[in-house]
């Protein structure tokens, strides 16, 4: 079995007012960080991986000095994919060329929008213009597989904002496209704000009209929607994040990274200090959790739920001995009967209806 490995970086110029992933701003520590990642990365003896993630944070904060000491340590594995996220205030020539030169193939570009005073509403560090100019740089480097991030339902976005940003980006024709829509984290700014009454959030007819508007345009496009939130072109879709959805396995190293091998998930520490500390005197200490075969049928469904084809009847039978009508079937037919599920016989999938509840479809399997 091929497992994929994610690396987290946690360091950020600046965190983004809608984020609530682990991350600082306090780059001191990259050096001792990325010698403590090398170590944990060490220890893994695969030789061969399905892909490699290296995620954030921003990863191209890391100095260039830094992002070559890790991806010379990663060149001892074998991998189809290896994407790493990238931000358009932190992408330099030079860094592009030492990604390229490492074998990483796949890039991933948050923008999340192409009007500037939204990006500034967001806390983004780029301009519209910074983005281009990196894409087309990597464009010219050799990159030919990127992804690019957007979000939608932002405060003071409208559907014409919207439209432009999928339009501007279609033009550009990158291979895959992310479309999220802002959620509201605790603990965030945007959180705070929220709940005094500051923050401006469009209802969820607007957010419901501009998700189906996505799916239609980026249609038209020759995108192929192959996952909630995901599009790509055919032959793009991204293999890291299908691990994920289909529940196979993962290695996690880095602060707040988590990892599932061997019906267990383990969880590394969300502090960089801790984190640097524990990987040289005392790893034992991360948390570890036994994932029973009652939890991992619940999980298989609700992510696999997450993909437009759904959930294979065939695949639930061979990893689990058992029909998924034997386990779930009260679940399924009355979601079914409610128009929220469809069986075409050999997959259960959402339907269009059940796409836009697609969190309470979810919480039936829990």
């Amino acid at each position: 079995m091929e497992r994929a490995l994610y690396i987290h970086i946690p360091f950020c110029v600046r965190k983004c007012l809608y984020c609530d992933f682990y991350s600082i701003s306090d780059l001191s520590l990259q050096d001792d960080y990325i010698d403590a990642l090398i170590s944990e990365i060490k220890r893994i003896e695969d030789k061969k991986l399905k892909s490699i993630f290296i995620g954030g944070g921003t990863p191209t904060v890391l100095s260039k000095n830094s992002l070559e000491k890790l991806l010379r340590s990663l060149s001892k594995f074998q991998f189809t994919e290896f994407t790493v996220e990238a931000n358009p205030g932190t992408l330099e020539k030079e860094k592009l060329i030492v990604l390229k030169e490492y074998g990483v193939n796949r890039l991933s570009i948050g923008l999340q929008a192409v009007q500037d005073k939204i990006l500034k509403s967001l806390g983004r560090i780029h301009t519209f213009s910074d983005f281009l100019e990196n894409y087309e740089m990597a464009r010219k480097i050799g990159f030919n597989n990127i992804n690019v991030d957007l979000m939608f339902d932002i405060p003071g976005q409208g559907m014409d904002d919207w439209k432009e940003t999928l339009e501007k980006i279609a033009e550009i024709k990158p291979e895959h496209l992310s479309c999220y829509s802002l959620i509201i984290e605790e603990g965030t700014p945007f959180y705070e704000l929220y709940n005094m009454g500051q923050l401006n959030i469009a209802d969820e007819n607007i957010d419901r009209e501009m998700y189906h508007y996505s799916v239609n345009f980026l249609k038209s496009k020759g995108f192929v929607h192959y996952e909630i939130s995901n599009f790509a072109l055919p032959g793009y879709e991204c293999i890291h994040n299908l691990t994920y959805w289909n529940e196979e396995e993962y290695y996690g190293v880095g602060a707040s990274a988590h990892s599932f091998i061997d019906k267990f998930r383990y969880y590394n520490v969300d502090d960089v200090k801790k984190y640097i500390y524990l990987v040289y005197n005392d790893e034992s200490k991360r948390e570890k959790i036994f994932i029973s075969k009652k939890d991992e049928m619940s999980e298989f469904i609700l992510l696999g739920l997450r993909k437009i084809k759904g959930v294979s009847k065939e695949v639930f039978k061979k990893r689990f001995s058992d029909d998924v009508y034997n386990v779930f079937g009260q679940e399924i037919s009355k979601l079914i009967e409610q128009g929220l599920l469809m069986d075409d016989g050999k997959n259960i999938f959402l339907t269009n209806r059940g796409l836009d509840i697609a969190n309470q479809v979810f919480m039936r399997f829990i």
